[in-house]
């Protein structure tokens, strides 16, 4: 997952256009609004109120679709200005490779509800300015909010889109809510491997 506001949508579209190349189709791209004020403070950006980071990152997320289809792009909106701009090479994958958005709040789930082809349910609130983490959003209760706004906000796209989370719980989290792509973290990913086994019916 990269954080939109770390780069401009042009040069994301640039590397992911050719790190599709040289996979030969296998990368999915994953995009966040960014919610760690911590990683802001780091490299010297202002923290900005959420819905201007969700915001950025819809118009970002326009920017790199557009460009990845090789025609040239102009585009004018709040937070980004590109005039007749053209990539190359394009992705392999056509329309473009799969771009996962994933994150907790309302709009950034409407966001990739309506954006992207694979919505990840992070679970993780930031509170106190984006720094004291809020697990709350993994209750059944919340997860089942989430989905419905999600199922709602996708419209005709629903059936089309693969959930994600980093989560526990896998095959009632699939049977529950459809998830059925997770994020594991490296140092766990040895442990995990029997999990996967398991699933596979190995």
């Amino acid at each position: 997952m990269l954080n939109n506001d770390l780069r401009h949508p042009v040069l994301v579209a640039r590397e992911a256009a050719t790190v599709d190349l040289l996979t030969d189709g296998r990368l999915q791209l994953g995009l966040g609004a960014g919610h760690m004020r911590s990683e802001y403070d780091q490299v010297g950006l202002g923290f900005d109120p959420a819905g201007t980071r969700v915001e950025r990152l819809g118009e970002a997320v326009t920017i790199i679709k557009r460009l990845f289809t090789g025609e040239p792009l102009t585009f004018a909106g709040r937070h980004y200005r590109v005039t007749g701009h053209t990539i190359e090479p394009r992705p392999v994958q056509r329309p473009h490779p799969p771009i996962l958005i994933g994150g907790n709040g309302p709009r950034l789930l409407t966001l990739a509800a309506k954006e992207a082809d694979i919505v990840g349910f992070s679970g993780i609130t930031f509170r106190q300015g984006g720094v004291q983490p809020d697990l709350s959003g993994w209750k059944v209760a919340a997860i089942d909010e989430r989905a419905r706004l999600v199922r709602d906000a996708a419209g005709d796209r629903y059936d089309r889109l693969e959930l994600n989370a980093l989560v526990e719980d896998l095959q009632a989290r699939r049977e529950r809510w459809r998830i059925s792509y997770y994020v594991v973290f490296e140092p766990y990913i040895d442990a995990f491997a029997s999990v996967v086994a398991a699933l596979a019916g190995r």
